[in-house]
């Protein structure tokens, strides 16, 4: 198969796509195909299978929904009837198509693709108010794109806070591995679960003078479950049951861990096991060993572990920190069950293993990514620095109406439903609103260097869409910033710039952003045209405001780099308009950030 380079990729010859015959088996999962393998650069060359696998998604809403654990969940959004959604299940090089129907019904909806570069398809990437107007009730859109990545992801509404309510799924891309299994247990997503509804808990949130900590404006609420692949016993009470995994005595089992959470980060173990981790989004690394994993919101890791234990019943545990900043359950041991072949699964596990060690908030960044990335120092500069400051305030919104925001540079993002970013662009108005927190990316640059600074005692998980970023260095986490805030650490280039790692780091697609603390990332601009926000993962915070979008080379944004562009854009924002201008039940007014 011979590529040719094109619009920043590598586009091939269409008389030469097809799926070719896969090398790929238990004692060789770093081959693919004869030309792919876990050591291909997915950012310049990719299979194309000509294979395109289609779903079809009906979003619909059930106002006291009885949940999996068999307590009353208001303001449910389900996916197909059921939560979690339907498994996206494809090949690397596919074409995924998902038809996706909004039958909700005061609410639009969108549907992102959490981890896809999106590479000349940013129209596809399903952001309200900055690749899209919203899809309106009673209308339909397909997305359509190629697996250009491969491993572990999922999907999500992007609009709003509701993706908490339930329109999450999971997306599994077969494709090589850097360390052999036996068998794939495929997707298993660990989230947090509110009986209240995502609307309602923002709302509260988002009032200073209704806090669900008292004296403390915009804290959270405690989530009432901790959900394994959408199962989970109800704390306290009879219903649901345990999620479970079945394990073949010595064989290897590959594993594919997503957190889902609104809010909720875990520490997972498997009570008598290690595992060896494999993959970090979508990023193939070098093997590594741990006895346990920390999981921020959006985070995913494939692991393999070899059933080496006896014949039995072993807990998975997925353990919260002692702080609270980030996340508290009213589930006091959150877990899912291994159950090895021939062993007695009536019997729950007893020995709920050793205590995690807290990691406080921080995840792992010392993975070394299989396909080198490295980051020119010469570029970084030790003067300027292009700093975005996050902060918590409390700002009058309206006269006499003040709400409770998080703020990056003294602007919370606010996006305009029915004119989204890439409408001003493909009509040349670069009048951006301020409050559309838009950064344009010089075109003659190819890396974006960016010092996130943590103003708050909240740590972040920070998640860019349309690329991966190197982690270039970070401040450390402090063990408690509610007893003990002091001031925040400031990123100073001349004393902190020589401790950066620019040569291969860590590599991924989602952070955490330490309290009262900073984050240098890296990531390739230039090749990738179309707004990319980058925003803290946590719904609650996103619909507070924090989120900033990067606008990449306009010009090629113009020049049809995107395929069927203006008339996607034009037939969602007429639907959408034709439906919140004229429908009397439209009672879904913008009140949040809108993304």
């Amino acid at each position: 198969m011979r590529f040719l380079p094109l619009l920043g990729g590598l586009l091939p010859l269409l008389g030469l796509v097809g799926a070719a015959p896969s090398c790929n088996h238990e004692c060789n999962r770093a081959c693919w195909t004869s030309r792919f393998n876990v050591n291909t650069d997915y950012e310049n060359e990719w299979p194309v299978t000509g294979v395109t696998r289609k779903f079809d998604f009906e979003i619909t809403e059930v106002d006291e929904w009885v949940g999996p654990d068999g307590h009353i969940k208001k303001g449910a959004m389900l996916i197909n009837g059921g939560y979690p959604g339907p498994l996206i299940k494809a090949d690397w090089g596919d074409r995924i198509e998902v038809t996706v129907t909004n039958r909700l019904k005061t609410n639009g909806t969108s549907m992102h693709w959490h981890g896809f570069h999106q590479l000349n398809s940013n129209n596809q990437d399903g952001v309200a108010g900055v690749t899209e107007c919203p899809i309106a009730p009673g209308t339909s859109k397909v997305y359509s794109f190629l697996a250009t990545q491969h491993g572990t992801s999922w999907y999500h509404s992007h609009i709003s806070s509701q993706y908490a309510n339930g329109i999450v799924g999971p997306i599994q891309i077969n494709g090589p591995s850097s360390y052999p299994y036996d068998t794939d247990l495929g997707v298993f997503p660990i989230s947090d679960w509110y009986y209240d509804s995502a609307e309602h808990i923002v709302d509260r949130m988002m009032n200073p003078n209704d806090p669900f900590l008292k004296g403390v404006p915009g804290s959270p609420p405690p989530s009432n479950n901790i959900l394994f692949n959408g199962m989970n016993i109800a704390p306290n009470s009879t219903g649901g049951e345990y999620a479970r995994l079945k394990f073949t005595k010595n064989k290897r089992h590959r594993l594919r861990l997503v957190n889902t959470s609104a809010d909720n980060t875990f520490v997972v173990s498997i009570v008598g096991h290690n595992m060896t981790v494999i993959e970090t989004d979508f990023v193939p690394v070098e093997p590594y060993p741990v006895h346990q994993l920390y999981l921020t919101v959006g985070q995913r890791y494939d692991v393999v572990i070899k059933a080496d234990q006896e014949v039995d019943n072993y807990w998975i545990n997925a353990t919260l920190s002692s702080t609270p900043l980030c996340g508290v359950s009213l589930n006091p041991y959150p877990a899912a069950i291994v159950s090895y072949e021939g062993a007695d699964e009536s019997r729950l596990p007893t020995d709920r293993g050793l205590p995690a060690i807290d990691q406080f908030c921080e995840d792992d960044v010392s993975s070394k990514p299989r396909t080198s990335r490295t980051a020119p120092k010469a570029d970084f500069s030790d003067t300027k620095v292009d700093t975005l400051s996050v902060t918590l305030d409390v700002k009058e919104v309206n006269k006499g109406i003040s709400k409770v925001l998080w703020s990056v540079d003294g602007s919370a993002i606010d996006v305009q439903w029915d004119k989204p970013t890439l409408e001003y662009v493909v009509e040349g108005d670069f009048t951006f609103p301020r409050q559309a927190n838009l950064i344009q990316l010089p075109e003659a640059v190819k890396w974006s260097f960016w010092v996130i600074q943590n103003n708050s005692p909240s740590p972040h998980p920070m998640h860019l869409h349309g690329h991966d970023f190197l982690i270039l260095g970070r401040s450390r986490f402090p063990a408690n910033p509610l007893v003990d805030p002091g001031h925040p650490i400031l990123f100073d280039p001349l004393i902190d710039g020589p401790h950066l790692k620019f040569d291969n780091p860590t590599r991924r697609d989602t952070t955490v952003v330490p309290s009262f603390g900073w984050l240098v990332i890296a990531f390739e601009a230039g090749r990738n045209p179309g707004s990319w926000v980058f925003h803290c993962h946590i719904p609650w915070h996103m619909s507070q405001g924090l989120s900033v979008q990067f606008l990449e080379r306009v010009d090629r944004i113009n020049n049809g780099a995107i395929p069927n562009l203006m008339p996607d854009l034009r037939d969602r924002c007429y639907e959408w308009g034709r439906y919140a201008d004229n429908d009397p039940e439209f009672r879904m007014k913008k009140v949040d950030s809108g993304i």
